[in-house]
């Protein structure tokens, strides 16, 4: 027998944050759907279960409980359960779909392997789509365990969900007809706290921070890159790597952009029909989002590995005093480019046989990140160490030139030290050994700040101090402006 019934749900996008640049927005729409949501019920006449009839019910129970009405009552629990402020995501849909269907399939190797009471009357086993039951003796009362697989189940672990065997050996059921089930216990609270108030608001302010800062960035290093490929005369090894570093930068914004609508579109979408929830649950539904997170894991090793490029071009010209070609060029293409594929090629094969969930954007296993973590890491110390030894260098040689105007060199090492660090990358150091298993709490918002900040931004602190306030770039414009002026007088005095 199944009981239905209607319910009104409002369904709403959720808010999450994976390490610095998962996405987090609140919709303020609320979009209101009716769904019809099946609970599956039992026990319509008190008999024993015979061994041959649990293995017809066994055979056919794919057919008596279809997916779609399983969804669906994933769905119902968790947006009449949840709080208001908690809005359902798919994210939190898809994995709580795939601890119920290891719960219900738990619960019919019970069904099929515990051995029948023996003697009289009894409420039959059965799976009533929200908790596992045995069989019970008559007027009595059984306690489940809140099933494991609620998304507050941490909160509930301790307590139960209780049905009553009649005396009759039939489940009892309240004055609406259905089997009576108290699971008070299991429920989540629903008070919103200030705290998660507070983080929610968060999580907006984060995304809105380095959505504004990437969007920035592409302007002027796209407008940037246009002015060092337009005119000859930029052309050389050293404004090669720049614009190189100019489009990983460009490639790196637009990816967390890109990978970022790929996860509204994936997880955020209103849920307004059923067709909706299977799209949201399907393996093809994940593959662009995907995509999506290993491009941009692969953007940011290029753009990691482009700041190296920068580092050890300075080095070479100032301090090992190595005179660089055109030539020379193509290892620096190898270094930015190529490096990135030795790393991100393993992390996709360990993602597709391990971890093989949702987007890719939860790291269970920290040691497979460890394999996109670890050339960053290194790429960052190395910077740190030749931005040092550059320091050392340019220290001398303004002391050596300055004696007599201590203030000047000491504001021109200030100067040429700002300017260095967003051309290494060198605030990367900051939280190099701040991991994400080690920063918890106050600590963590604050390097999740920093860097969505610093990474964001750092696109349009490279153009302009690389290109727009560059003398070279300057004089350059600065001549064409002129040859297009006297170009439009003399259309103008022809005419």
């Amino acid at each position: 027998m199944t009981v239905r019934r209607n319910f009104l749900l409002n369904v709403n996008p959720a808010l999450d944050i994976n390490d610095e640049h998962q996405w987090a927005e609140h919709h303020g729409q609320t979009a209101v759907c009716r769904f019809r949501c099946s609970y599956g019920q039992d026990g319509a006449s008190p008999q024993r279960v015979s061994a041959s009839r649990r293995t017809i019910y066994l055979r056919n129970k794919s057919a008596a409980m279809d997916r779609a009405k399983d969804i669906m009552v994933i769905i119902c629990l968790l947006i009449l359960k949840m709080p208001t402020f908690e809005l359902a995501s798919g994210k939190v849909l898809e994995e709580t779909y795939r601890k119920w269907i290891q719960y219900k399939e738990e619960c019919f190797k019970m069904i099929e392997n515990e051995p029948l009471l023996q003697g009289g009357l009894f409420c039959n086993r059965t799976f009533d789509r929200y908790a596992c039951w045995s069989d019970t003796p008559p007027g009595s009362v059984v306690n489940i365990s809140c099933p494991f697989y609620l998304p507050w189940y941490n909160k509930v672990s301790q307590g139960v969900v209780r049905r009553r065997c009649g005396s009759d050996g039939i489940w009892e059921r309240d004055s609406s007809g259905q089997v009576w089930r108290d699971m008070t216990q299991c429920e989540e609270e629903k008070e919103v706290t200030s705290q998660e108030l507070w983080f929610k608001q968060l999580m907006v302010s984060f995304r809105m921070l380095y959505t504004v800062g990437y969007s920035l960035s592409l302007f002027t290093l796209v407008t940037a890159l246009i002015i060092l490929l337009s005119f000859r005369k930029l052309h050389c090894t050293r404004n090669y790597i720049h614009a190189n570093l100019f489009l990983s930068l460009i490639l790196r914004a637009m990816s967390v952009i890109v990978k970022d609508t790929m996860l509204e579109r994936h997880w955020g979408r209103e849920i307004m029909k059923q067709t909706d929830v299977r799209e949201m649950l399907s393996h093809q539904a994940a593959i662009g989002c995907r995509i999506a997170q290993v491009m941009m894991q692969y953007c940011v090793l290029a753009n990691h590995y482009w700041f190296f490029g920068e580092a050890i071009y300075l080095y070479s010209v100032l301090i090992a005093s190595v005179f660089i070609d055109n030539n020379k060029y193509l290892p620096y293409i190898c270094l930015g480019w190529g490096t990135p594929i030795v790393f991100v090629v393993p992390w996709v094969v360990m993602k597709l046989l391990k971890e093989n969930k949702e987007c890719w954007a939860v790291n269970e296993n920290m040691h497979y990140w460890w394999i996109i973590r670890f050339p960053i890491l290194f790429a960052s110390l190395i910077n740190f160490l030749i931005f040092m030894k550059i320091l050392k260098v340019i220290l001398s040689k303004l002391r050596a030139s300055n004696q007599s105007g201590y203030p000047d060199y000491k504001l021109r090492l200030a100067k040429a030290t700002l300017t260095l660090i967003p051309l290494f990358g060198i605030h990367e150091i900051i939280f190099i050994f701040a991991t994400d298993e080690q920063t918890t709490g106050v600590l963590r918002y604050i390097k999740v700040f920093f860097t969505l900040f610093l990474n964001s931004f750092q696109g349009f602190l490279v153009a302009v101090l690389y290109c727009y306030a560059n003398k070279e770039v300057r004089t350059e414009l600065k001549r064409k402006l002129r040859s297009w002026r006297i170009e439009a007088e003399v259309v103008c005095c022809g005419q």
